[in-house]
């Protein structure tokens, strides 16, 4: 089964715990930690946030997954204390922060690669960056068959025969990290040197929902998508197709993506408001423990995505310690 869509707002509220119950006993600290932003970090907050309920039973920690974009529109305007971000934060969202008297400080936690997908049925078992750019680039418009976007894959220099399906086209929309880290890794630098605008075709099947875009590939024998990695794991009736990034085809794999490898592949973040965890020992203890051997150590694993390494880990670390 693929990793079940999280419920929008996972509340861990604090119960009434007996010492002798082994769970909860922890420092006593009480409050609320709100958390809000992309759906592709949403399940390491949200594992997090359960592993820190056993420690500190008196904290609700909230977890949201609207989407990066969204995310920080609500971080920005105070309303949450910790943003989840599959990007970093883009220069006019630091304007907003800044305009709202808002200071953060931005914290890695993990790697993740995104999975560029199709149907079991399909022939195709690479593609290029120049591939991807002819079938979803923003010259591709009204493109309804993989052989349409042939001539302009071969002049972007692909080797390519692409064959002679319907392109059935689904992945994330615009208010996704995974959007727009897909439109920075795999299209700009060409779309830029076409004087093209840097994004995707806006003909597709766009879902905030992972599952949902799974369940679109699964449902056309010739179409194409792409979603986080750790959305992939043990789903049927698709593939992960091999990406050329320029230097061959390149499987994605837990430790192609953290050596860099497999060309698609980003870091995640989360963003915490200081103000907010100056004044909240709930906020700055839950932030401790997120960074800890025994929240992202173990709750990376457990939701499939790739750990940094110990000395990045340490460096997230740091830059908490020196807020």
């Amino acid at each position: 089964m693929p990793i079940i869509g999280i419920v929008a707002v996972l509340a861990l509220v604090a119960g009434a715990c007996s010492r002798g119950s082994g769970r909860g006993a922890g420092s006593g600290i009480t409050g609320r930690v709100t958390i809000s932003g992309s759906s592709t970090v949403e399940p390491i907050s949200v594992r997090v946030a359960e592993l820190f309920e056993d420690v500190e039973s008196g904290v609700a920690v909230t977890v949201d997954g609207p989407g990066t974009g969204d995310g920080f529109k609500l971080f920005c305007a105070g309303e949450t204390d910790i943003s989840d971000a599959s990007r970093p934060i883009k220069d006019k969202e630091i304007g907003e922060c800044a305009e709202a008297g808002i200071e953060f400080v931005e914290l890695r936690v993990a790697i993740d690669g995104i999975a560029v997908m199709t149907n079991e049925n399909n022939p195709v078992d690479c593609v290029s960056f120049a591939d991807i750019y002819a079938l979803v680039g923003p010259e591709s418009t009204g493109f309804r068959r993989w052989t349409d976007a042939q001539a302009l894959a071969l002049e972007l220099g692909s080797s390519s025969t692409l064959p002679d399906g319907s392109l059935d086209i689904y992945g994330p929309g615009e208010e996704s990290g995974t959007f727009d880290s897909f439109v920075e890794i795999v299209l700009e630098h060409i779309a830029e040197e076409r004087g093209q605008d840097a994004t995707t075709r806006p003909d597709y099947n766009a879902n905030a929902d992972d599952n949902v875009i799974i369940q679109g590939l699964q449902s056309s024998d010739s179409s194409l998508g792409w979603v986080g990695y750790a959305f992939t794991a043990n789903v049927q009736g698709v593939k992960l197709l091999d990406v050329d990034g320029g230097d061959g085809c390149k499987a994605a794999s837990p430790d192609a993506i953290a050596t860099g490898e497999y060309p698609v592949a980003r870091s995640l973040y989360i963003y915490v408001n200081k103000a907010k965890a100056e004044a909240s020992p709930a906020v700055t203890s839950f932030v401790d423990f997120y960074l800890s051997n025994g929240g992202l150590g173990t709750a990376v694993s457990d939701v499939k995505y790739v750990n940094l390494t110990e000395e990045d880990r340490m460096a997230s670390r740091a830059e908490w310690s020196a807020r």
